[in-house]
């Protein structure tokens, strides 16, 4: 008689904005066969809602409410584009663009330090995980979201070096503001999102710690990979 196939993991992946984090779980997931799960698009979605409902996001109250309302609702969706990465649904509406603007990005970042926000989504971002073989990316996946996540990786990079990635991806799209002013924003993104009361941005004692700095995406990619193959090995009694 045939055992049941061990359960693929749950691959957490969490850092710091601008680490390369959504590069670099796209391809991770696209490399194991495994389904993708981009938690921070959902804080994005959540800021857009508030922004298109005229609600600040620094009204905690309402924000919770409004998140509140979009879990129970379902009202955001993930699915796949047929050339490939992530498409949001919001309400129905296909707002990945959307939801790669600079100010979606800051509006995130204020929305997820809302402790009625977070608890609002956590159910859908476990849901989205809880059968294995899953990518997620964010900032508290392995502390928060799956403790027990069979793969952990804090994927990070130098202060200098995720600013400079963040003013070339903006330059890109037209924009070009100082890279002191990126340098800025990004330190001041770290500080908002390590201090905050509730699911503070850090390093899972259990998580392997990539530093991006001075590698390429492929190298990225295949160290992530060969962690998350050893794991898959050892759950079948391997070596």
């Amino acid at each position: 008689m045939t055992g049941r196939a061990p359960r693929r993991p749950v691959v957490a992946i969490d850092g710091p904005a601008g680490a390369g984090k959504t590069t670099v779980t796209r391809r991770v997931a696209a490399a194991l066969g495994y389904v993708l799960v981009g938690t921070g698009a959902l804080y994005r979605a959540v800021a857009l809602a508030a922004e298109r409902a005229g609600i600040p996001w620094t009204d905690a109250a309402a924000v919770g409410r409004l998140a509140a309302t979009i879990a129970e609702r379902g009202a955001i969706e993930f699915g796949a584009r047929p050339e490939g990465g992530e498409r949001v649904l919001l309400e129905g509406e296909d707002v990945s663009a959307e939801l790669r603007r600079e100010r979606i990005g800051e509006g995130a970042s204020v929305v997820s330090a809302v402790p009625a926000v977070r608890e609002a989504l956590l159910d859908l971002q476990r849901s989205a995980g809880r059968g294995g073989g899953v990518v997620l990316e964010g900032r508290d996946i392995g502390t928060v979201v799956f403790p027990d996540a069979e793969a952990k990786i804090f994927l990070t990079a130098s202060d200098a070096v995720r600013a400079r990635r963040r003013w070339q991806e903006l330059a890109e799209r037209g924009q070009a503001p100082p890279l002191e002013a990126v340098l800025r924003d990004v330190v001041e993104r770290d500080r908002r999102d390590s201090t905050r009361p509730v699911a503070p941005l850090r390093q899972a004692p259990d998580a392997l710690l990539v530093d991006s700095s001075e590698l390429s995406v492929d190298e990225v990619v295949a160290r992530i990979v060969e962690h998350v193959r050893g794991v898959e090995r050892r759950s079948r009694g391997e070596p």
